[in-house]
């Protein structure tokens, strides 16, 4: 399963947006890490670490991989502006080129191409593979994703509900006010990591954002105290810009360094870790950088934005 697929396993026939509904989809996730983790004898699987599964799962053919918190990561290296002008800076752009952005049909397509790369952090092979994404705008459509060359058809879902939302139409209902949209993620009021798990799933959903939602996700960031800078991020594209991290998290977006613009997400995780007491144990540490190439809506499956 890759991470795009987890954020798609988080249904809940519940109404959506509500505390009930990022629950029950938290617990989907839950049970999809639980169907990876059957082919060893396990124990359940403590919530923050499913729960950061989302982001370094690989597809389900492949062999079970976990992403979790990174407590020996080197203290990131600031730069002159701080987590939160970056995050601004980014807003401010992406609000920008979405400005007097069409609405896309219904019977239209959400595409999307990231190309990703994988390193092990013990040394060893680094790998790089491509996905392909053509998503039904209003969910009446098959959609089709292709993970590095392995394809998946999904059937028509309009009467599911998701978390994050794929339909264009449900993303259009969120708040583009940063500070609506953080108290819809964070229902604690704490401002939190799960504020910041659920503004990162965001980001991870559909690659064509509403006007001023994707600006709004990233100026929530911003208000999250704690927020810190990786400096000299590498995307999956030998691009080299600026990480965005919380304290204890193992993924944040990657920021291009004189644009702003936003290049895609970094996330750490262990592959072929086994639950042991309640806990993951052994398996290989990775780094894995996703680099978004393209996105757009066309008109079909199988058809590319120019």
């Amino acid at each position: 399963m890759d991470d795009l697929s987890a954020l798609r396993e988080l249904e809940a026939e519940v109404p959506a947006l509500t505390g009930d509904a990022r629950a029950a989809g938290r617990a989907r996730l839950a049970r999809a890490m639980a169907e990876e983790a059957r082919r060893t004898p396990s124990r359940a699987v403590p919530r923050r670490l499913v729960l950061r599964a989302g982001f370094a799962a690989t597809a389900a053919a492949a062999v079970a991989a976990v992403a979790v918190a990174s407590d020996d990561r080197p203290a990131p290296r600031m730069t002159t502006l701080s987590a939160a002008q970056v995050l601004r800076r980014a807003a401010d752009r992406t609000r920008a080129e979405g400005a007097g952005v069409p609405v896309p049909r219904g019977d239209q397509y959400l595409y999307a191409k990231e190309v990703s790369t994988r390193t092990p952090l013990k040394g060893g092979k680094r790998t790089t593979h491509t996905d392909e994404y053509w998503i039904s705008v209003d969910g009446s459509r098959l959609s089709r994703y292709v993970y590095d060359g392995r394809t998946k058809d999904e059937p028509p879902s309009a009467h599911s509900v998701r978390w994050p939302p794929t339909e264009y139409a449900k993303l259009a209902e969120l708040p583009t006010d940063p500070e609506k949209l953080l108290a819809l993620f964070d229902a604690s009021g704490s401002r939190g990591d799960a504020a910041y798990t659920d503004l990162c799933l965001l980001m991870r959903g559909p690659r064509v954002m509403p006007p001023g939602l994707q600006a709004a996700a990233f100026e929530a960031l911003a208000l999250l105290p704690g927020i810190v800078l990786d400096d000299d991020e590498v995307d999956a594209l030998g691009r080299h810009g600026i990480g965005v991290s919380y304290p204890g998290m193992s993924f944040g977006p990657v920021f291009e360094r004189s644009t702003y613009a936003y290049l895609g997400m970094r996330m750490e995780g262990v592959r072929g870790a086994k639950p042991v007491g309640g806990e993951l144990k052994g398996g290989e540490k990775y780094t894995e950088v996703k680099g978004l190439v393209k996105s757009g809506v066309v008109d079909g499956i199988g058809q590319r934005p120019r």
